[in-house]
């Protein structure tokens, strides 16, 4: 019996056909991809992401930082201050062992420890019920932002004379009755805010030292006048005074040289003296024209301020007047009215229609 030869097929392929098939695959997923990134930047989806990758970015930014961020992305000017933020997260770690901050009503009185802590520069206290700045804050002769609003504070110890390096102070919406005079040792501020103090009607002479100071908030509170220690803060560029007692303006406002923003707003300002007009500088200028009578026409036609005029009360406050308007013309409205009736009446009465017609307009207010 003759043995069968069992046979095994063994397939053989092109490798350059394997090599075709995977490059075929390869330019279809690239293809795939392609479109979806095409898709992806058409959609509005990747710009909200974006925004909101920016508004995460903000929260963990200080407010001068994202100023500067938006002047940048904005293109303008001011970009040029260099402010924008470090992404570094090592720098950021380090910079936050500098700052202390405080918050909440449940605080009215700061930690113990704080005194020992002169090395911080920052301080954030919002919105607690401590009623002083103890005394220690001397020692802290780093401290560049002392920042506490609406603690209710009553005063400012003299020792903030000390702090020699503060560039920014914010007191906004406290109770404070007046300001120390040594606060115009810190000859190095350059920002400061006083808003809404309540009964806060004066500045001591001593603030005329701070010559690098460029903006200056003192609105909502009980100011007579420009003070005069403001009118010798010879780098301030920016006023706001706004929702004061304000009725005239000094006539050496002009000392302000670099004076860019005004804000007048909420007073009642009669007029605006011609030495205003020596502001170069001025860019801005909002102000209350309820009362306003008279203002510089070199204010007005020029291109490079922008004036704002604000009405308060857009009615006349004389109310009186209006009421005697009003009251002439419903009388008026009356005396028209019968008129009409008794000439319609004598038409009517009449026999005979006239053999001449005159004509008469009326014009009668329903």
């Amino acid at each position: 019996m003759k043995a069968e030869r069992i046979g095994v097929d063994i397939p053989v392929y092109d490798l350059s056909l394997i090599r075709g098939l995977w490059e075929g695959r390869v330019k279809k997923y690239k293809q795939r991809q392609k479109k979806e990134e095409e898709r992806i930047s058409k959609s509005a989806l990747a710009k909200v992401e974006q925004q909101w990758q920016y508004r995460i970015a903000c929260r963990k930014l200080k407010s001068a930082e994202v100023t500067a961020l938006q002047c940048y992305l904005e293109r303008s000017a001011l970009s040029e201050t260099h402010l924008l933020p470090n992404d570094d997260k090592d720098n950021d770690a380090d910079n936050k062992k500098f700052i202390f901050e405080l918050n909440g009503k449940k605080w009215m009185k700061l930690p113990e420890d704080l005194q020992y802590m002169t090395y911080l520069r920052e301080w954030h206290i919002h919105g607690t019920r401590i009623p002083e700045i103890p005394t220690y804050i001397k020692a802290f002769v780093d401290l560049h932002v002392l920042d506490v609003p609406k603690n209710g504070l009553t005063k400012l110890p003299a020792e903030i004379g000390k702090l020699i390096n503060l560039r920014e102070l914010n007191v906004n919406y406290n109770k404070l009755l007046s300001i120390p005079p040594e606060l115009g040792e810190c000859e190095n501020l350059e920002r400061l805010e006083m808003t809404a103090n309540g009964k806060l009607a004066e500045l001591p002479f001593e603030l005329s030292n701070l010559k690098k100071l460029t903006h200056l908030d003192v609105a909502e509170n009980q100011f007579a006048g420009i003070p005069v220690c403001v009118l010798r803060m010879e780098s301030l560029k920016c006023l706001d005074i706004s929702n004061n007692r304000l009725k005239d303006l000094p006539e050496d406002i002009d000392r302000l040289e670099s004076l860019e923003m005004l804000f007048l707003h909420k007073n009642n300002v009669r007029y605006v003296p011609m030495t205003m007009t020596n502001l170069i500088h001025l860019k801005m200028l909002v102000i209350s024209a309820d009362e306003l009578y008279s203002i510089p026409s070199q204010l007005v036609d020029n291109p490079n301020i922008k004036l704002i005029r604000l009405y308060d009360n857009p009615i006349n406050t004389n109310n009186e007047d209006m009421n005697e308007m009003n009251t002439d013309a419903d009388a008026q409205d009356e005396r028209d009215k019968e008129f009409i009736k008794t000439y319609i009446e004598t038409l009517q009465d009449r026999d005979i229609q006239p053999s001449y017609t005159t004509k008469v307009s009326l014009s009668c207010l329903l």
